[in-house]
């Protein structure tokens, strides 16, 4: 019998090991909510800012 021969196998690398954690959904440190709340407000923050001086300019 005649074999193939894929030169082709393996490319693509390879999946990333992921944690139990991750395949549950809970990649999430209990630390990273705080800091995502923070991230959140600044940017509704600069977004006001940001209406509040079109608003003037009109």
């Amino acid at each position: 019998m005649a074999r193939k021969h894929n030169g082709l196998l393996g490319v693509g690398g390879q999946r990333k090991k992921i944690s139990r954690r991750e395949l549950r959904g809970g990649g999430a440190r209990p630390g990273d909510a705080a800091d995502q709340q923070e991230a959140r407000r600044e940017l509704l923050r600069r977004m006001r800012e940001r209406t509040a001086r079109d608003e003037r300019k009109s």
